[in-house]
C-alpha cells in the first residue's frame, strides 16, 4: 500500500463567503457579529473531514499583538463548494453560532445541554428563522 502524498494546504481570501456571511447577518439581525473583524478564507488540499471551521483570536494573542478580537471562517473547498446554497448557509450559520455575543475572540463549544443553551438547537433555530425570512423576501413570480 502506498503512502498518501502530502500536499501543502493553500489559503485564499474568499470574498464570496464574506458576502454570504454579510447577507446572513443582515437577514437574521445578528448585531453582535462585527463583520469588520470577521475574515473569510477558502482552503485547498486540506485532509480534514470538516466542511468549514472558525478560528478565533484568543485573548493572549490579542494582548501580545495589541489587536482587537477577530474571527476567521475557513471553508474547505473540496467539500464546501459542492454543496447546495441551502447547505452552505446552514454550515456558515453553524460557524457564526460559535461566536459569543460579547465578540471576545473566544469560541462557543458544542456543549450538549438541554434547554435554550443547547448549541445545535441554537443553530437549527437560526437556520429556521433564516429560511422563514428568505421566503418573505422572495418576490412572487408572474403567473
Amino acid at each position: 500500500m502506498r503512502r498518501k502524498k502530502w500536499v501543502n494546504v493553500e489559503w485564499k481570501s474568499a470574498p464570496d463567503i464574506k458576502k454570504r456571511v454579510l447577507h446572513l447577518k443582515k437577514s437574521l439581525n445578528l448585531e453582535w457579529v462585527k463583520t469588520s473583524s470577521l475574515y473569510c478564507f477558502r482552503s485547498l488540499n486540506s485532509s480534514s473531514r470538516a466542511y468549514a471551521r472558525i478560528w478565533g483570536l484568543s485573548k493572549i494573542w490579542q494582548l501580545a499583538l495589541k489587536q482587537k478580537p477577530a474571527y476567521i471562517i475557513e471553508v474547505l473547498s473540496e467539500k464546501f463548494d459542492n454543496l447546495s446554497e441551502r447547505e452552505k448557509d446552514r454550515i456558515l450559520l453553524h460557524e457564526i453560532a460559535h461566536i459569543p455575543k460579547n465578540f471576545s475572540g473566544s469560541l462557543l463549544p458544542h456543549i450538549r445541554r438541554r434547554g435554550k443553551r443547547n448549541f445545535h438547537d441554537r443553530v437549527e433555530e437560526l437556520f429556521a428563522h433564516y429560511q422563514r425570512s428568505t421566503v418573505l423576501e422572495r418576490p412572487f413570480k408572474n403567473r
